[in-house]
């Protein structure tokens, strides 16, 4: 016999064998005893939390000839070809590769038909927030109004692409993530009945990385188990199927980056990658590793005693990350996190992953690569700390030893450094106001009110390094993308990108513009004021005549 996966082997059956929805279970099976049954719902929620299944088990419920408790009974002859697949009365459709007015019609057809054994024909739609408008027009009204013996069950992991005019006429049910806790447990109770000896670290780890999904989670202990099939599946085992790293790495790593040891750091990426392990996965592990040090740092005290429970991690590992958090202020690491979190989203779709985080990982050790004030705050922590490690009284003959404490006290306080011989807070500059053609104003007042969705549209990769950047006019058909980010910059600036955005412009509004690439310096769009030539006879102040050519 063939072998079937962990997922489809162990889906559940009845609504009590499901794990990790508690409350939709209890209002459905509440439902079907008291003989309430809706006659459309509407089930959304990421993958792998149990939308499908629960709808199955909904379809056999309503039509078993003997339940119990709201659970179907899985031996009568209803419930037995429902779960084969064989009975009439569940029709599943994928809305992904049925999803036209047609398909939509043929489900209006077979509504026409009472089922030929059971009281209800159950409808599941699969996806359907893939259907075209037309198909959910062709849909409202067999949905508002079926015949009294048609369910539809509507699952989607999209809500948001759903008509209000389809939601409107559902009963809506969202599925949330799993718990690790709810996952770990289930896959113990699911390893000893398949005879797979493993680590309860392990499986808790697996349980983890499956991000609340149930179904990603059992397969990767199929996967995990296919590998060291006959040994016991150990944590390390399971970093090295997943290409993970063990949490000592993130430890010695991270006290490099707080020790500015950018060698050490290196080498720790460099002893990663030779053994094997997928970057993607260990910058979102370093993420997370950071996000537990900052949770520690934030709780304090508070958390005493509820530390283990409230990041997920054992004694020992609670006690470095003390250690840790005690040695670098919450700015810091909140930096350190943005960083890493702009890697994330920078090396998935990157040819050259390993360049990305080396160069992340020396932004992280030498905060002077960056301008903004979370970097300004960090270096000026450092130079706090180095002075407060002095022995007493080794500073006094230093000149700068007050200025120091100062800007400190200034840069804690979000005061501007250029103010602070003032002692005032920075007040806010008059934006200047630039003068342009009429026909190059009206190009860039519409870019700038369309750059939301022009960056939108050019995909996750460059769409990223353009999520904070703003258009700047550079002269006639001419504008320059402002970047605050370097390694953004040099990104965005390839012939490539510059050719995508300027095809993207040409192609929707008809507007052949010149795009480069510019680094912000700190600059925003409400610095400047655009007019046209034409309002200048209206504005009584001075125009600046501003010189275009970057």
């Amino acid at each position: 016999m063939a072998y079937t996966a962990l997922y489809r082997k162990w889906r559940p059956s009845t609504f009590d064998e499901v794990r990790g929805q508690d409350p939709i279970v209890r209002t459905l099976k509440n439902q079907i005893q008291s003989d309430r049954i809706g006659h459309a719902y509407l089930f959304c929620g990421t993958r792998g939390t149990g939308k499908t299944s629960i709808a199955k088990i909904l379809a056999k419920s309503v039509n078993c000839e003997n339940p119990k408790d709201g659970n179907p009974c899985c031996e009568c002859s209803m419930c037995r070809r429902i779960q084969d697949g064989n009975s009439l009365n569940v029709v599943e459709i994928d809305a992904a590769s049925n999803n036209g007015v047609d398909d939509v019609r043929e489900i209006r057809n077979q509504v026409q038909y009472p089922p030929s054994e059971g009281k209800y024909r159950v409808f599941i739609i699969d996806e359907v927030h893939m259907l075209s408008a037309g198909a959910f027009n062709a849909l409202l009204k067999t949905l508002e109004e079926p015949p009294a013996y048609v369910i539809f069950i509507l699952a989607t992991t999209e809500v948001n692409k759903i008509p209000v005019t389809i939601l409107s006429r559902c009963q809506r049910y969202d599925f949330k993530r799993i718990s690790v806790g709810t996952i770990a447990e289930h896959l113990e109770e699911l390893a000893k009945a398949e005879g797979i000896a493993a680590e309860d670290r392990a499986l808790r780890y697996i349980a983890r990385v499956a991000d609340g999904s149930m179904r990603d989670s059992l397969s990767l202990l199929d996967q995990c188990a296919a590998f060291h099939f006959g040994e016991t599946l150990t944590y390390e085992n399971v970093l090295d199927v997943l290409g993970a790293v063990d949490n000592s790495v993130f430890t010695r790593l991270f006290d490099a980056i707080c020790a500015g040891d950018t060698k050490t750091c290196l080498a720790e990426v460099a002893s990663m990658i030779d053994q094997g392990r997928e970057l993607g996965q260990m910058v979102t592990d370093f993420i997370w590793y950071m996000r537990n040090i900052l949770l520690v740092r934030a709780a304090g005290d508070t958390a005493e005693g509820r530390l283990e429970e409230l990041i997920d991690i054992s004694e020992e590992n609670a006690a470095v990350m003390k250690r840790q958090a005690a040695a670098v202020s919450e700015e810091t690491l909140m930096r350190y996190i943005r960083v890493f979190s702009e890697l994330s989203g920078a090396i998935r779709f990157s040819s050259q992953k390993r360049v990305l985080t080396e160069i992340a990982v020396i932004k992280l050790t030498k905060p002077q690569m960056e301008e903004n004030l979370d970097s300004v705050l960090q270096r000026l922590d450092t130079l706090e700390r180095r002075v407060e490690e002095m022995p007493a009284g080794a500073n006094a003959g230093l000149p700068d030893a007050e200025k120091l404490a100062e800007l400190v006290k200034l840069a804690s306080g979000n005061i501007s450094l250029e103010n602070a011989s003032a002692g005032s807070p920075e007040a806010p500059a008059e934006p200047k106001t630039v003068s342009l053609p009429k026909a190059e104003y009206d190009d860039l007042m519409l870019i700038r009110k369309e750059w939301p969705k022009i960056v939108s549209m050019l995909g996750r990769s460059l769409g990223t390094v353009l999520r904070d950047s703003f258009v700047k006019p550079n002269g006639e058909s001419r504008m320059s993308i402002l970047i605050e980010d370097p390694m953004h910059c040099q990104i965005a600036g390839t012939e490539q990108h510059l050719g995508e955005i300027r095809k993207l412009v040409a192609d929707r509004y008809g507007k052949d513009i010149d795009f480069s690439v510019k680094s912000r310096g700190g600059e925003q769009p409400a610095d400047t004021t655009y007019v046209t030539d034409e309002d200048l006879s209206v504005i009584h102040m001075d125009i600046i005549q501003e010189d275009q050519t970057y």
